[in-house]
């Protein structure tokens, strides 16, 4: 899985870098295929947001989230992409599982 950090309006610190390395590694442990992850950090004013598309096969997911910390901000984003992976994985369980419907006997 290839992840790519960026910041907007701030420096992005080796302890933030690795901190996404470290949050958005363990969606892995969900969905195997996870292809390639873009992390945008950006400062508005007083806000601290974390943005983040996932691109996974069979889809991309986006997430976002603001906080007035930008490491609970990652902490929530990684909170919502966990629970859209687990969501989209359980889709494509469900596609693949259905079978025709069996004939009714009377």
């Amino acid at each position: 899985m290839h992840i790519d950090v960026t910041g907007h309006h701030c420096e992005v610190t080796t302890a933030m870098r690795d901190y996404v390395n470290e949050k958005i590694g363990r969606l892995s442990h969900h969905f195997d295929h996870v292809i390639n992850t873009h992390v945008i950090l950006e400062v508005e004013k007083q806000t601290q947001k974390a943005e983040a598309t996932v691109q996974v096969s069979g889809g991309t997911l986006f997430a976002s989230a603001s906080d007035e910390n930008m490491y609970s901000a990652i902490d929530a984003l990684t909170d919502k992409l966990d629970r859209q992976i687990i969501k989209h994985k359980q889709k494509l369980q469900n596609h693949r599982g259905k079978s025709a419907p069996n004939p009714t006997e009377d």
